[in-house]
């Protein structure tokens, strides 16, 4: 055997130690994707059989850096069924449309304010519920509170001078509307703020929340595998007498 074909192969190594830090890494990040799921689906299970509380206590607990994602509560909103609203983009089963975001004003608790998702309106619909700044009636709102979601980087920029809005934050849509001293969660309206109105959907929990990240793992911690019986193989077939 010459000593060209027992040369070790130092650029095939530092490729395959490459590739499989790579797929060992994404393994591992599926685990904790995993347990983050895991975690997500037994709050939306306690939530769909938990009674609502009062949000006062909830979001003082929230303050003190409880996680109360996905906690169901009541909120009495004065002025809701009249506030004003911005729009933020949204998909639900396949069809688009607005979600009608408002504030609700809070008094006497850790926050001001707090931004209810009111629901959900088809792009086929150009009506809307009507606005009345000047309205204070009480609206009693039963809702789950839900923490904002990470801008897309695809998403198109928010355009708020004619409200309309494309990612889930806080801070923008607060600034749009004027709340003071906001909530760092997003009340998703169960009941509805305008029942009269029946083009607006508001947002149940959701179901249906696929987990495939163990599946992820095994595939990703699979092909390390075969990569290296592979470098195995090669190594065997190089250096065998």
């Amino acid at each position: 055997m010459s000593s060209a074909v027992k040369r070790f192969p130092v650029g095939a190594t530092i490729a395959t130690a490459i590739a499989l830090a790579i797929l060992i890494g994404l393994g591992v990040w599926q685990l904790k994707r995993l347990a983050w799921k895991e975690d997500l689906l037994a709050r939306v299970a306690a939530a769909q059989t938990a009674p609502a509380v009062p949000i006062a206590g909830v979001l003082q607990a929230a303050a003190k850096g409880e996680n109360v994602s996905y906690r169901r509560v009541t909120a009495i909103c004065p002025g809701l069924s009249d506030a004003p609203f911005v729009e933020l983009y949204a998909l639900t089963e396949g069809q688009m449309g607005s979600r009608l975001i408002s504030a609700c004003r809070l008094d006497g608790g850790v926050y001001s304010s707090i931004l209810v998702d009111r629901g959900f309106v088809a792009a086929t619909i150009s009506a809307r519920p009507p606005v009345d700044g000047a309205d204070n009636r009480p609206v009693g709102i039963r809702g789950v509170l839900r923490t904002p979601e990470r801008r897309s980087p695809f998403a198109p920029a928010n355009d708020p001078a004619h409200h309309r809005f494309y990612g889930r934050q806080i801070a923008p849509l607060a600034q749009a509307l004027a709340a003071p001293n906001p909530a760092p969660l997003f009340l998703m309206a169960e009941t509805s703020s305008n029942p009269e109105w029946r083009a607006l959907k508001p947002a149940p929990l959701p179901v249906d929340i696929p987990n495939d990240h163990l599946q992820y793992a095994l595939t990703w911690f699979g092909l390390a595998g075969v990569l290296l019986a592979v470098y195995g193989a090669m190594l065997w077939g190089r250096f065998k007498s």
